[in-house]
């Protein structure tokens, strides 16, 4: 994948603001248009996990005062299967909490009110440094690819057909290729109701990727701390 140039390509970032707030949700979302950005919105961290299930984002302004889930939490939970960069936005400014969402895995951390100029400064000055580690958009293990960005899983250049929830499971597990990540987590981000239904989509999957699905070479269980995908970018 080419290296992206963000103060001239802009329009080649796929950014994702997560806010409650209708107002401050449409306003990024015009403003980040304006500048050139491709923006998708959600209102609270479910309906983000459902658009990510899907796309491959470069960039989330996360919200931290949520209901239900809120920011922190997310942010938690999104640093185990994904390194997606992260602004957090905030109408607490204390240094508590900016300290609380840098730990947490956050790139930024802004304090409501703020000028959406600023911002946007803050975005590409993180998608500046990310340009020179670019995130795969494309793995590949044994004679399988999967495109990420199109959901697009191949045997040798044939396209395999995969479910909603076996494309979900593969693109968590490739944003984090060759590192174990948890049963809970993976539920998390697949929107499944326990660890049980992950254990199901997994025999699933290995059902189609796998030459001996009982003795896996690239889904493979790690004692303890979940599943891996065996895997690399290409």
């Amino acid at each position: 994948m080419k290296n992206k140039t963000p103060l001239s390509e802009a329009q080649d970032y796929h950014l994702l603001v997560v806010d409650d707030d209708d107002r401050i949700r449409d306003l990024l979302k015009q403003y980040l248009t304006r500048n050139g950005f491709r923006v998708s919105i959600a209102a609270d961290a479910q309906g983000a996990r459902r658009l990510m299930n899907g796309i491959t984002f470069d960039l989330l302004v996360l919200d931290v005062m949520m209901p239900g889930e809120d920011g922190f939490e997310f942010t938690k939970s999104l640093r185990k299967v994904d390194d997606v960069p992260i602004i957090l936005l905030t109408a607490r400014g204390e240094a508590d909490d900016r300290i609380n969402g840098l730990t947490l895995g956050a790139d930024d951390y802004l304090s409501k009110p703020f000028e959406p100029a600023e911002l946007t400064l803050r975005i590409k000055a993180i998608l500046k440094r990310q340009a020179t580690r670019p995130r795969a958009h494309k793995i590949k293990f044994g004679d399988w690819t999967f495109d990420l960005n199109r959901n697009l899983l191949a045997n040798n250049n044939k396209r395999v057909h995969l479910t909603t929830g076996e494309t979900a499971l593969l693109t968590a597990l490739s944003r984090r290729i060759g590192t174990p990540v948890s049963r809970d987590a993976l539920a998390g981000q697949i929107s499944a109701k326990s660890e049980r239904a992950v254990d199901v989509q997994i025999t699933r999957l290995r059902r189609k990727l796998e030459a001996d699905p009982s003795n896996p070479n690239f889904l493979i269980t790690v004692r303890n701390r979940g599943y891996r995908l065996q895997a690399e970018p290409c």
